[in-house]
């Protein structure tokens, strides 16, 4: 009796870790949809904790020449969640002989997201593209598949940083006075997402070493530029 309770008394003292199986590697990525362009953007530095495992990893995967999917989060579900997605879309095009849509991808990302939802990709997820009229559109996602149409989107680590500015800047919102929306060149658009990325850098140690910008326009398709931000 004595020695049982013993070894019950011993194993209860012992300390069991959490089971723990997600963590956040960070990322910044941000959408805008403009009259007849798109833009989809994502950080390119991957950490964790307060380690930088690489400075160029990819976050974002072009579906067609007209979408594109951007994920911050942990990065293993992000390579896995995209893999999956791109599998799906090449399945579908192959067997109508047709491309697969912004909006057929928004549906399909977020029943994929929700179907995962009892034990979830660790991903936050912004999907950008043109529609059938050639008009940019971006969707923002949380990881059981929320997910909202919008003009402009951030997820990640910077959105307290960049959300606000999107908001105030592209939406006009929360500003002291009423003003009229005007909209974005390309080129405005593009500089803004680099003026954002640039200023959250400061801020957010998950924010860094570069930003891969996807560029979709019904002309030229997806076009990628990276643009270097501070490595410290």
């Amino acid at each position: 009796m004595w020695k049982e309770s013993s070894v019950v008394a011993t194993m209860a003292s012992l300390q069991r870790p959490d089971f723990m199986p997600y963590q956040n590697n960070g990322g910044t990525v941000v959408a805008i949809g403009g009259e007849d362009y798109c833009i989809v953007s994502a950080t390119t530095r991957l950490g964790l904790g307060f380690a930088i495992p690489t400075r160029n990893v990819c976050r974002y995967s072009i579906l067609n020449n007209r979408v594109v999917l951007a994920t911050a989060g942990m990065f293993a579900d992000t390579a896995t969640l995209h893999k999956v997605i791109k599998a799906r879309v090449k399945i579908y095009e192959e067997q109508q002989d047709k491309p697969f849509g912004l909006h057929s991808a928004a549906q399909l990302l977020s029943n994929t997201l929700y179907y995962r939802r009892f034990f979830p990709y660790y991903t936050f997820n912004v999907l950008g593209g043109l529609d059938e009229d050639g008009q940019g559109f971006v969707y923002g996602f949380d990881a059981i598949g929320s997910g909202e149409k919008v003009k402009v989107v951030c997820n990640g680590t910077g959105q307290a940083l960049i959300q606000p500015i999107l908001d105030n800047q592209v939406e006009k919102k929360q500003q002291y006075e009423n003003k009229q929306i005007t909209k974005l060149s390309l080129q405005e658009a593009v500089d803004l997402i680099k003026d954002v990325f640039t200023s959250a850098g400061e801020r957010d140690i998950y924010t860094g070493d570069a930003i891969d910008i996807c560029i979709i326009t019904k002309e030229k398709g997806v076009l990628v530029e990276t643009f270097q931000l501070k490595q410290d």
